[in-house]
């Protein structure tokens, strides 16, 4: 089971333990390492963040720690098979990124609040509203999968497209994570929302995702949309 070690007062401002989450993160050693474990999507061990930023494992379980203490990470213990030697056998000390997330506007912006609001005026059940929002996804998959096109190149391959169109959708929020000719996206941008008007959100982002990949004109991929409580409802199988 994961468990956090930050020891904040629940009393104190949202706002300033946001700052200090963040702030955690201006040291580049830190930011590295919390890129990291943000790109494997699971729990990572010292030695692996260590040696995937170049650095010596001491220096790596210092920082590690210290995003721990301030929310930024959170760790579970659990035995690594392969390990041998003293202490092989003891279960290692593993991170991955926070479920706690941090937002700061300066001047404040309440952004998730202009979506509920909207989305609730959509819930009305008026059908033309809630087509309109399905085509405006429509126009952001067309935009994103022109913006991956672009940045493919001139005559990309298939492999070079679906490369680059899984970066841009990382760029955009959405951690798309390849395995085993199946991807899945670790993370919904539109979380907050999605969880109060999913019967909204989840159609708009299947449409935004369809048009995306039609887009891209890559063959070969099927999406499926199956909403739950982790991660985005929509998921791709990419054919050999």
């Amino acid at each position: 089971m994961p468990v956090s070690e930050a020891g904040e007062a629940s009393e104190r401002p949202s706002f300033d333990r946001d700052i200090e989450r963040l702030a955690l993160l201006e040291d580049p050693v830190r930011r590295a390492l919390f890129k990291h474990l943000v790109r494997q999507g699971d729990y990572v061990s010292r030695d692996e963040a260590a040696a995937a930023v170049g650095i010596a494992r001491g220096l790596a379980a210092f920082h590690l720690d210290k995003l721990v203490e301030g929310g930024v990470l959170e760790v579970m213990y659990r035995r690594l098979e392969g390990r041998v030697g003293p202490g092989a056998g003891r279960p290692s000390k593993l991170y991955r990124r926070s479920r706690q997330e941090a937002s700061v506007s300066i001047p404040t912006r309440d952004y998730q609040l202009l979506a509920e609001l909207l989305a609730s005026s959509l819930d009305a059940g008026v059908p033309e509203d809630v087509s309109r929002l399905e085509q405006a996804g429509r126009r952001t998959g067309a935009a994103l999968a022109a913006e991956a096109r672009r940045l493919a190149g001139r005559r990309p391959s298939r492999r070079r497209l679906v490369e680059v169109g899984l970066e841009v959708l990382w760029q955009h929020g959405f951690e798309p994570r390849s395995h085993d000719g199946k991807v899945t996206l670790r993370n919904c941008p539109f979380k907050a929302v999605a969880y109060v008007h999913r019967d909204l959100v989840c159609p708009m982002n299947l449409a935004l995702m369809e048009t995306f990949v039609t887009g891209l004109n890559v063959t070969g991929v099927s999406l499926v949309c199956v909403p739950g409580d982790v991660g985005c409802c929509v998921s791709m199988r990419l054919d050999a």
